[in-house]
């Protein structure tokens, strides 16, 4: 696939914001810090479409971004930073939640993980959700330009059964900074896994 328009849309604080067409959307939910919007900047060649902070924590919102006008990127708000007050982070959980939970528009959720370490108690979390309601996922392993070729590959390892996948459930290197793995994230956004 090739991304050749991408457009802020709006930034959602509730469901009665998010657009009301029935275009596909595509989720991107990890926790803060891991990379999403270097990730949706990305895919989408727009160095700055999504705003990219040295502050984790920093998407309290969902925004959506229309892509070639046929379906849109959902940016969710980062989880497991520690620095905001547990009632900030009762919030999030209710957006996140307020989103994914009946989504019909929702295709996949691209789920990003950090391909330097295990996966958190959050991210388990996040994807056994992911599966409990029966939404695609895909995972994404970022930052794996700061992994050699053998810690990738026992990475993968701890990754895989951490996370419970099923055998025929692929992980997806990517690296924002030598855009490795990107062609190969967009080629399967729309795989029926």
């Amino acid at each position: 696939m090739e991304i050749k328009q991408a457009e802020f849309i709006i930034s959602a604080a509730r469901n009665t914001q998010f657009p009301s067409n029935n275009m596909a959307e595509i989720a991107f939910v990890g926790r803060s810090n891991v990379g999403k919007s270097s990730l949706i900047n990305s895919l989408t060649n727009r160095r700055k479409l999504v705003k990219v902070s040295s502050t984790p924590g920093k998407t309290r919102l969902v925004n959506f971004f229309m892509i070639n006008n046929e379906f849109y990127f959902v940016d969710l708000p980062g989880y497991g930073y520690a620095k905001v007050s547990k009632s900030e982070l009762k919030n999030w959980a209710t957006t996140i939640e307020g989103y994914l939970v009946g989504r019909r528009q929702l295709y996949k959720v691209v789920l990003l993980v950090d391909s330097r370490h295990k996966p958190t108690k959050d991210d388990i979390t996040m994807y056994e959700w992911i599966k409990y309601y029966g939404y695609r996922c895909m995972v994404v392993a970022t930052k794996s330009d700061k992994v050699t070729k053998n810690e990738k590959a026992k990475n993968e390892k701890i990754i895989r059964d951490t996370l419970k996948l099923e055998s025929n459930e692929k992980i997806y290197f990517f690296s924002s900074l030598t855009k490795a793995g990107k062609q190969e994230v967009l080629d399967n956004l729309f795989d029926e896994e």
